[in-house]
């Protein structure tokens, strides 16, 4: 498998039971394989920099995951603690109430709140949990993130209804233009289905299978 096949993917490990031997695990197999990033959770985020020092291999993680009910406030003290301790990317949930309420301001705002306190520090993907929304919705969101300055959008938690879908990521291509990335997250587990993602115009696959993908096999369960 081509490096730069390995440099599409968050190599990815976010539940809750997560222990310190799979984290150390999972920068092994990131800079064994150059992906592009290892995604964990804020509290593995110190360690990780540690343990990929002097390597490509990027530190992203989550803010207001998986739900994205926190406060802006919280959501932006997150981002600059995860950016202290060593992240150079940072994925944040929206505030998904707000946006099926239609509160566009409240959306644009928590968004912001993230992109403001990771400002020439780290990388800002939104995580809109295209599952949740209508299409409508999913233009909304995507347009909102572009407004308030993030890098990427992205498809899924991974923890909600559902994944990535081609259609999605076509969707969100079409709405944010070529300039803006698209992570597409949530049940990628084999070169097929990552090959149709990147068609549709995803930059960037976030899953917890980037080793059985890179080996050409699929994957029966996973982020």
């Amino acid at each position: 498998m081509t490096s730069n096949f390995s440099k599409l993917i968050d190599h990815t490990v976010l539940k809750a039971d997560t222990t310190k031997a799979q984290i150390e695990k999972l920068c092994q197999e990131a800079k064994e394989h150059n992906f592009a990033s290892v995604c964990v959770n804020p509290t593995w985020v110190k360690l990780c920099s540690t343990l990929l020092q002097g390597t490509d291999v990027l530190v992203c993680t989550v803010i207001g995951f998986p739900l994205g009910a926190n406060t802006k406030e919280v959501k932006g003290f997150e981002t600059s603690n995860a950016i202290e301790n060593g992240a150079q990317e940072v994925d944040m949930v929206i505030n998904i109430g707000a946006l099926k309420d239609g509160d566009v301001e409240t959306v644009e705002q928590d968004i912001a709140s993230v992109v403001n306190a990771a400002k020439g520090k780290a990388l800002v993907k939104v995580i809109i949990e295209t599952s949740l929304l209508t299409n409508e919705e999913k233009v909304i969101a995507s347009k909102l993130s572009v407004k308030a300055g993030a890098d990427y959008v992205k498809t899924s938690t991974g923890f909600s209804t559902g994944g990535a879908t081609v259609e999605d990521v076509a969707l969100m291509r079409k709405t944010v233009g070529p300039d803006i990335g698209v992570k597409a997250s949530g049940g990628v587990r084999d070169i097929a289905s990552v090959n149709e993602m990147v068609k549709a115009g995803a930059t960037r696959i976030g899953t917890s299978n980037g080793i059985t993908i890179v080996q050409g096999n699929v994957a029966t369960e996973g982020y």
